[in-house]
């Protein structure tokens, strides 16, 4: 049995999910003043934004 493909939809979520995930750390990480933290948090926001356009581009051929 294979492993399916998620939908263009379920990449769209995940990537708004990682996207607020990585603002809450990188809010966290500005109040601490922890540097890791906070850019641990940006990638997390690089990382949905391309989840998101994945998504995008799934939905053109489906």
């Amino acid at each position: 049995m294979g492993r399916r493909s998620k939908t263009s939809g379920e990449d769209r979520a995940g990537g708004a999910a990682d996207k607020v995930k990585g603002r809450v750390k990188e809010a966290a990480g500005a109040v601490t003043g922890n540097e890791e933290l906070k850019a641990e948090g940006k990638a997390d926001q690089r990382s949905g934004t391309m989840k998101e356009k994945k998504g995008k581009v799934k939905n053109l051929f489906e």
